[in-house]
């Protein structure tokens, strides 16, 4: 073979490479190497400080941004499903020999929490798998429109040291795809007959106390029930790459302090400037509710309680808690 003829074969192989590549990067969630503010309040770690949140280094990657981190790959099994059609997910942990993990530390009830949400913010899932003997998680999902999902799996390995990890994975929802806007900043929700206000900053780099006050027909709700070892639990997804901020109560049911509402306070950092979806979970009279807000971080108006009401949050599918 002549050296043109050589030259001409490996340029082609070199093009095929780079378009194999091209294609799984469309499908799989890349494993992001760039340093960045902390978006995962750490359940491990350092000590609890009375319920506040615990949030990893500085210099952390954003929580949810990678598939793979700390030596454990979120491997999701089902990366397409149809839309407004009950649907088993299915997905498992490995480590970094590809081994399923069979053994995770029980936190806030759970050994994990599984979160999904639309890109564009307007539906949020908080589901609770179950695992089987051999490390495959399941749970059915239904998710009303199509477009692309975040599928978020926060955990603790049982192996000892491990720390607490938030994998993501994009998850595809076929059908006619019609995103929607990111809804407009507000401090009031109402959900099922309730009313939450939310006031507080949430400030880039810089913790902050936001505090969820319920209410139900005017009157204060006085009676929270428990909810994953907490009177509420909240969630925050920045509005683009949907980095992940996993906050817990200030406080916990039978402590001696904190009473079981109207108020539920959080200790949170935004991971940086920009606008955010709050989600928090409260449990009153035997059922799980979501009162879902915007809340923009690092401006003038950046706290919470300065947003202007704009509307209910009603029709937006911020239910779908499964156990």
């Amino acid at each position: 073979m002549n050296t043109a003829s050589r030259i001409t074969m490996y340029t082609a192989a070199l093009a095929a490479s780079f378009g194999a590549a091209y294609g799984v990067g469309t499908v799989v969630t890349p494993v992001s190497t760039a340093a960045e503010p902390a978006a995962h309040a750490e359940h491990g770690g350092a000590p609890d400080r009375g319920g506040e949140a615990q949030q990893s280094g500085p210099d952390a990657p954003a929580g949810g941004l990678q598939v793979s981190e700390g030596g454990y790959t979120l491997d999701l099994r089902t990366p397409r499903v149809p839309a407004a059609r009950t649907t088993e997910l299915r997905f498992a942990i490995r480590d970094s020999a590809g081994r399923q993990v069979t053994a995770f530390q029980r936190e806030h009830d759970k050994e994990l929490h599984l979160i999904l949400a639309s890109q564009d913010l307007t539906t949020y899932r908080h589901l609770h798998p179950t695992r089987a003997a051999d490390g495959t998680w399941s749970t059915p999902a239904n998710l009303p429109a199509a477009g692309g999902y975040r599928l978020f799996a926060d955990f603790t390995p049982a192996a000892k040291g491990a720390k607490n990890l938030t994998l993501g994975a994009d998850l595809a929802v076929a059908g006619d795809y019609r995103p929607a806007p990111v809804p407009a900043p507000s401090n009031t929700a109402t959900v099922d007959g309730y009313t939450v206000t939310l006031t507080g900053p949430l400030r880039p780099g810089t913790a902050g106390e936001l505090n969820l006050k319920v209410s139900k027909a005017g009157r204060p709700v006085t009676d929270l029930q428990p909810y994953l070892g907490a009177y509420g639990h909240l969630v925050a997804l920045r509005s683009g790459d949907l980095a992940y901020l996993h906050v817990h109560p200030n406080g916990a049911p039978g402590d001696g302090e904190t009473e079981p509402g109207p108020d539920v306070s959080f200790t949170a950092t935004a991971p940086s400037a920009g606008t955010y979806r709050l989600f928090l979970d409260f449990k009153h009279n035997g059922t799980v509710r979501t009162a879902a807000f915007t809340v923009p971080a690092g401006t003038a108006t950046g706290d919470a309680g300065n947003a202007a009401p704009t509307g209910s949050p009603d029709k937006e599918e911020t239910d779908g808690h499964q156990h």
